[in-house]
């Protein structure tokens, strides 16, 4: 079992930054990728980026250039820097580990608000 605890989310104006964290526990050793996703009410749950335990990372079209998700192994902790934030940024953002066998865990989610 993993698990994760996502902190971070908030109000923030337009144009403005953020960064979650995302920390995992538990059985750290099965973990192969770890993610954020976002979902706002009525839509599907949406892949916003995600990392490899080798440090390779993949973003949505959406967020490319603008978000930046990051690992620091020795805390068991992923990070989301979202920079130039935009109103449609505006979700819940859950915090995602794919684990070996194809399981998955998330996180609790937290709200991100992005309006002036």
């Amino acid at each position: 079992q993993v698990q994760l605890v996502e902190s971070g989310g908030g109000l923030v104006q337009p144009g403005g930054s953020l960064r979650l964290s995302c920390a995992a526990s538990g059985s750290i050793f099965s973990i192969i990728l770890m993610g954020w996703y976002r979902q706002v009410p009525g839509k599907e749950r949406e892949l916003v980026a995600h990392i490899s335990n080798v440090g390779i990372t993949s973003y949505a079209h959406s967020v490319k250039g603008r978000f930046t998700i990051s690992r620091d192994n020795a805390k068991n902790t992923v990070y989301l820097q979202m920079n130039s934030l935009k109103p449609e940024d505006t979700a819940v953002y859950y915090c995602n580990a794919l684990l070996k066998g194809g399981g998955r865990s998330w996180g609790q989610g937290t709200q991100v608000t992005v309006s002036s």
